[in-house]
């Protein structure tokens, strides 16, 4: 964060200053992860207030407060502690006239092709960019407030719980270079049908300046059509469909036997092949689209590639791949899953079983937020699973019981598994599974389903047996 005294950050948000302090780190909510020097942003929640944590954040290295009321640091009172970090952020960026803020949405695939643009960028300057999936009203103005005047590049992820949430979020971090990756079900039930998920994820377009430029998946109808919510120039990315080639496109796909794509890039012409190191069937949509975003940027088409080949995954649990000392494979999946994001990862789990002649196992759970079409989700998740000839299907939860039943109505050779809970789930891999499988883990946030993954990683012992 760029230095800022105490009376200048309460007139910034239009609070009133209590003591004296200066503010030389970025903004923190969780004392677990504190900015030496920060600023504390005390959140009053249903179960923590963050006000009662004042004393431990300091203890932490926090220099003053954000909140509703004063604490024992310094503080900046303010009526609404969210609208004033989105004040301060906003203050900060327009502090920064030479960083180059690069936003993206889309239903998913948000965090893969965030971590590959940092990671492009970073080659070519100082760059922030979101952590974990912070992107909301209160992880935007977080990841902006990280920036310092050496930064050059902002890469920020934008979410939306409904119609105006994008555009809020843009009014804080107003982009240079917007990408909507696509318009899927994935919250679905909170905005109805895609077409109101399309307006919401549309509104990053009509953020832009004339000159800047619009990033959209020209293989998305609905995204595609974004191009008219827009004075900025429009810049396409995707695969070979039959039509118009895309400005930044993607043909000769191919996949390696544990799930890692190469393919050719091309753009104005010119072509590099890509390497990618990641696994799953979807990474070279993601690859493609943050491409897009960096050349829009004014990186080079060689570079790009070059540093997509050294790209590793930077957030966790997103299609992590580990062998475990016995052979055993296990792909972490386990952060969040809606329908489509579910069919990219069975399909990535299932060629691998091709490729390396593996029983493929798929431990599954719940999809959260998807309304009153969630029963038909999970079943047709499951019909997706044995159509694509996954060999066990274990579904954890009373509440992901339907993914089993759609694996079984299919009548394939598959074998379905529900179990009431993680524990249980944990219990029969334990004794079923062995050097010969892979096993995909995946489910929505709240199902915690890392912690299965996470112990048929440790449950080895060195003599090759569970424990």
């Amino acid at each position: 964060m760029i230095e800022m005294s105490l009376d200048q950050i309460a007139d910034v948000v239009g609070g009133t200053a209590h003591g004296e302090a200066v503010v030389v780190g970025g903004a923190f909510v969780d004392t677990r992860t504190p900015e030496d020097g920060g600023l504390f942003v005390a959140v009053a929640g249903e179960r923590v207030d963050g006000h009662d944590l004042a004393a431990a954040a300091g203890a932490a290295g926090a220099a003053a407060v954000l909140g509703s009321r004063p604490t024992e640091l310094p503080t900046v009172v303010v009526d609404d502690v969210t609208a004033a970090l989105g004040l301060l952020a906003r203050h900060v960026v327009d502090r920064l006239p030479e960083v180059v803020v690069l936003a993206m949405t889309g239903s998913q695939g948000k965090t893969g092709t965030k971590d590959y643009l940092a990671h492009l960028l970073s080659e070519a300057g100082p760059t922030v960019a979101t952590r974990g999936n912070f992107n909301n009203e209160l992880g935007v103005p977080l990841t902006v407030l990280r920036a310092t005047p050496e930064t050059r590049y902002l890469v920020v992820e934008m979410g939306a719980r409904g119609v105006g949430h994008v555009a809020e979020l843009c009014a804080i971090a107003p982009p240079t270079v917007a990408a909507v990756l696509n318009v899927g079900t994935a919250h679905i039930g909170e905005f109805g049908s895609r077409e109101a998920i399309a307006q919401a994820k549309g509104e990053i377009v009509e953020a832009l300046p004339a000159d800047g430029t619009a990033v959209l998946n020209a293989d998305d109808d609905l995204v595609a059509a974004m191009a008219g919510r827009t004075t900025a120039q429009v810049v396409t990315f995707g695969g070979p469909t039959g039509g118009p080639a895309p400005d930044v496109a993607v043909s000769d796909v191919t996949t390696d036997e544990l799930g890692r794509q190469s393919f050719e890039l091309v753009h104005r012409g010119s072509g590099a092949t890509v390497h990618l190191a990641q696994v799953g069937a979807y990474q070279w949509r993601n690859a493609a689209a943050a491409a897009a975003m960096a050349l829009a940027a004014g990186l080079d088409l060689d570079t790009v590639a070059d540093s997509l080949a050294d790209a590793v995954p930077a957030s966790r649990w997103r299609m992590e791949l580990t062998e475990r000392p016995d052979g055993l494979v296990v792909v972490n999946d386990a952060y969040n899953a809606n329908p489509e994001s579910m069919r990219a990862a069975l399909e990535t789990l299932a060629g691998i079983g091709d490729r390396t002649g593996r029983r493929t196992v798929a431990v599954l759970g719940q999809m959260l937020e998807l309304g009153e079409g969630a029963a038909a989700a999970h079943r047709e998740v499951g019909d997706y699973a044995a159509r694509a000839g996954v060999d066990v299907l274990l579904a954890v939860g009373d509440d992901a019981a339907g993914i089993s039943r759609g694996f079984d109505a299919v009548g394939g050779g598959g074998v379905s598994i529900t179990t009431a809970g993680r524990d249980e789930a944990v219990a029969w891999l334990r004794h079923n599974v062995s050097a010969a499988d892979v096993v995909l883990v995946k489910a929505s946030r709240g199902a915690a389903l890392e912690l299965i993954a996470d112990d048929l990683l440790t449950g080895i012992g060195k003599e090759g047996t569970t424990t």
